[in-house]
């Protein structure tokens, strides 16, 4: 997990990842019995940027991540990390990358300070800059009060904490996320998230997984979408929405009773038009250039007061209940089918 910054062919001699990739993968399968958990994944993170993976319970994000960090050897399919080949070159990737898996793994013996010096020793760094830098990531995380005390008297929220300071310690250049802030209060998580922003404003690359649609929009640059094994969609947060359902208009008339006369008033111009969620609003889906221009041209021709207008786009929820129909609305602190499964 020490820093590594060149992207350069491996000592096979095979493809690394491109240009501007820290992650490349191609077709990765895994099969767990008759189960199979991935089914040709292909995925794409590119340096400096977080990638969000988005999936119902089950979909294989678990086992994608534990593919990429060298836990599992899929069974068919290529990847790479940092330029490192995950089947033959799994020792050099390893140094990389960090790792936060779904369920804090820290040892419950150790004080706080000890479990952060210990992975910075594992790491190479000097007594002096691993003692360093667990005393600044125990204060990251508000863990400062507590460094002396055994990880086996602190709450959840705090051994979570402390595991993620864990995966931070060496700096790493490509950091897996698996759902982290799964279980923690809002506070808490907006503490990792402002630490997840600084380490890719100092050239790191995340993959992260969750089912919290707020937080790929906080930090994702770009989305994926995995569901029973197999990638459904790519893309942008605004373009994944624009492809979902792109934008609504919502007009607010003076006078409520004027709706079901606006509504037939733009029925004759062929435009569809329906109320809102709320009784005073008229909502109008716009499927061209131009079209926002024309409804509010038709109805101030036809003499209708209009209180305001506003446009809207789908939420990150409505997305992936569009893409995977299923509810964004899922179980916490729940694994990947997968892993029962293994």
């Amino acid at each position: 997990m020490t820093t590594q910054t060149a992207i350069a062919p491996n000592d096979q001699g095979q493809p690394t990842a491109g240009p501007g990739n820290a992650v490349e993968a191609r077709g990765i399968v895994k099969h767990f019995g008759s189960t199979k958990a991935l089914d040709g994944v292909d995925l794409t993170v590119r340096q400096g940027t977080v990638l969000g993976v988005l999936g119902p319970n089950g979909a294989g994000k678990t086992t994608l991540i534990r593919v990429l960090s060298t836990l599992l050897r899929p069974d068919a399919g290529t990847a790479f990390v940092g330029g490192y080949d995950v089947l033959r070159q799994p020792r050099e990737l390893r140094r990389t990358i960090g790792l936060t898996g779904q369920y804090a793994s820290v040892d419950e013996l150790l004080s706080g300070s000890e479990n952060l010096y210990l992975i910075g020793r594992l790491l190479d760094l000097s007594r002096r800059d691993a003692k360093a830098r667990a005393a600044e990531l125990l204060e990251r995380f508000s863990l400062t009060e507590a460094a002396g005390r055994p990880a086996k008297t602190y709450s959840g929220g705090m051994r979570r904490r402390l595991d993620l300071a864990a995966s931070m310690i060496g700096r790493p250049r490509v950091l897996y996320l698996d759902e982290p802030t799964t279980g923690l209060d809002p506070r808490t998580r907006n503490e990792v998230w402002d630490e997840v922003r600084r380490m890719v404003a100092e050239g790191a690359t995340v993959l992260l997984t969750t089912q919290y649609m707020e937080e790929a929009e906080q930090l994702a640059s770009d989305l994926t979408v995995v569901d029973r094994g197999r990638v459904i969609a790519n893309g942008t947060v605004d373009g994944l929405k624009r492809q979902v359902g792109g934008q609504t208009l919502q007009v607010r008339p003076h006078r409520p009773a004027d709706l079901p006369e606006m509504v037939r008033s733009l029925a004759e111009r062929g435009i569809a038009a329906h109320t809102g969620e709320l009784d005073d609003l008229l909502a109008v889906p716009l499927t061209g250039e131009g079209q926002l221009t024309e409804v509010i041209s038709v109805l101030g021709g036809r003499g209708f007061g209009i209180a305001s207008v506003d446009t809207v786009v789908p939420s990150l929820d409505e997305v992936f209940l569009a893409i995977t129909g299923q509810s964004a609305t899922l179980p916490q602190q729940t694994q990947d089918s997968e892993e029962t499964a293994r």
